[in-house]
């Protein structure tokens, strides 16, 4: 299936044969202190700088109907947040993992981030959107 958006990750999700755990983590663009002086000026126009996670979570596609009921629960944290990553994890034996479960594979999604290797994470904008990031 071709993810087009987010509400597309939650179908697809939910048409596995396994439960599904979706994972998020949540990352804001932040310009590094040793920039310079083109650096700052592609960051101020909206490109660029470096993505540093700010909160994560976890959610079976039945907690979520649609990309609106995530950015509501992510605006009661506070943070402004410019794109979220995500991925999912499966359960087996029909079970869906556990939040527990969910927690290393975030801390590793976090880790991910920080390094810049985001290969196997689906990143959102603000509107849902998959992003291409280059």
């Amino acid at each position: 299936m071709n993810i087009a958006s987010f509400d597309d990750l939650l179908q697809a999700a939910r048409q596995q044969a396994e439960p599904q755990r979706l994972l998020f983590v949540f990352a804001s663009a932040d310009l590094p202190e040793d920039s310079t002086a083109a650096q700052r000026e592609r960051f101020l126009a909206g490109e660029g700088g470096a993505l540093v996670p700010i909160m994560c979570v976890d959610k079976t596609p039945e907690e979520l109907l649609t990309f609106a009921d995530l950015m509501q629960e992510s605006q009661l944290f506070g943070q402004e947040w410019s794109i979220v990553f995500a991925a999912a994890l499966s359960g087996s034996g029909g079970l869906a993992p556990t939040p527990e479960a969910a927690e290393k594979p975030l801390e590793r999604m976090v880790e991910a981030i920080k390094a810049g290797t985001l290969g196997t994470l689906i990143p959102f904008d603000r509107q849902g959107l998959p992003v291409n990031l280059v």
